[in-house]
């Protein structure tokens, strides 16, 4: 027993004096390296605990990914416009700082976009009346001759062609509205009606309006959703970039300098003719939503009050506005849409979001609408009691 630990002690003692033995001094590290580590630690931490401010969206961990960085770097110089896009601003600048014509021959040219006969002419015969001279009055019948009661729109329909809801024959029925109205140089604003449009106010009250604002009415906003930006196709590019698309109801009422622009445009109007149609791309561009929004917005977007000034119910959230029968038409409805002096649009993202604007009258807060629709053709007997011009 004791020759075996006597043995295993010695053993051990050989073990500790073995030459080459393994064994070595612990390593030093360099502190500057632990240091800066640490540093960096501490960053990443706050950065992700403290989100910039005003940015909180985006910073360093959000899966958005850090948009501030971009404000960071220069802006990207302007692209050089093509020779098609110079010579399209040239004429439009040349035409809009032409100065208006104002006399006591000026008239509005009422413009209105039919499938035939127009319902409620007995409404606008009483609007009319006693007011010749300051107006002119121009039918596109889509569908078939109308028949007409009111003596203001006999012979006042022009060559129409087919239109087909959200496709471009909608834009070019408009174009040729204005092209028609444009040789009266007497006409110095353009409306453009449905057949279910009524006014709202007395002639006098919309001449004014009309004559007398600094600006063309073109309902225009930025809609980032499916039904707005989602539309866009890149095939319009360079001319028209996702940035500048808009949208905004058709119904627009413009000063003639601006019928010109629309009339001289045939940049745009191309691109939208062969790009935003209904099915292409897998998407439903409604080209009357875009076409003027989108131009206004490019040429002159100062000129426009990015509303129009004729009244839709969207209050639903459908696909078309809300229509009015014959038990909806009372004077509190009229009352109401003539008092509203706000203009709402509703973005058609998950967000929903509504963008909500006074109606800015050369610089004035005022009454935003002159006409309303849809009015079925069952209410015109009330409307003709209640307005009563």
């Amino acid at each position: 027993m004791k020759g075996a630990q006597a043995w295993r002690l010695g053993s051990m003692g050989d073990m500790q004096i073995l030459p080459g033995s393994r064994h070595r001094p612990p390593l030093k590290r360099p502190i500057w390296i632990i240091f800066l580590v640490s540093l960096v630690s501490i960053f990443l931490v706050c950065a992700f605990i403290y989100p910039q401010p005003g940015n909180g969206a985006c910073y360093i961990f959000s899966s958005r990914g850090c948009q501030a960085l971009t404000n960071w770097l220069p802006p990207a110089p302007p692209r050089e416009l093509t020779d098609e896009e110079i010579a399209s601003r040239v004429v439009s600048r040349d035409i809009l700082n032409t100065p208006p014509v104002q006399s006591k021959s000026s008239k509005i040219a009422f413009m209105f976009l039919t499938p035939s006969s127009l319902p409620f002419e007995k409404l606008w015969d009483m609007f009319f009346r006693g007011h010749e001279g300051k107006f002119s009055v121009y039918v596109h019948a889509s569908k078939g001759k109308p028949v007409h009661v009111s003596r203001y729109f006999l012979n006042r329909e022009i060559r129409s062609d087919e239109v087909v809801w959200g496709k471009i024959s909608m834009v070019d029925a408009e174009r040729r509205l204005l092209a028609f109205a444009l040789k009266d140089p007497d006409n110095q604003h353009f409306v453009l009606l449905s057949e279910s449009c009524v006014p709202l106010h007395n002639f006098d009250y919309v001449y004014n309006y009309l004559m007398n604002a600094n600006m063309s009415f073109v309902d225009c906003f930025v809609d980032p959703g499916p039904h707005g930006n989602g539309r866009y196709s890149e095939h319009m590019l360079p001319e028209v970039e996702k940035k500048d698309f808009r949208k905004g109801a058709q119904w627009f009422s413009m000063r003639r300098q601006h019928a010109l622009i629309v009339m001289a445009d045939s940049l745009y109007y191309s691109r939208f003719q062969d790009y935003c149609k209904p099915g292409l791309d897998g998407k439903n561009c409604i080209a009357d939503e875009h076409y003027l929004p989108t131009f206004f917005h490019m040429i002159d977007p100062g000129g426009i009050a990015n509303w129009s000034v004729t009244h839709v119910d969207w209050s639903e959230r459908k696909w078309h506005p809300k229509s009015y029968k014959a038990q909806d038409v009372t004077d509190e409805l009229l009352k109401n849409i003539t008092s509203i002096d706000l203009t709402v649009h509703v973005t058609s993202d998950e967000k929903s979001e509504e963008q909500v604007e006074p109606c800015l009258w050369n610089g004035v807060r005022r009454p935003c609408y002159l006409f309303a629709r849809k009015f079925y053709p069952e209410t015109l007997d009330k409307l003709m009691m209640l307005l009563n011009f």
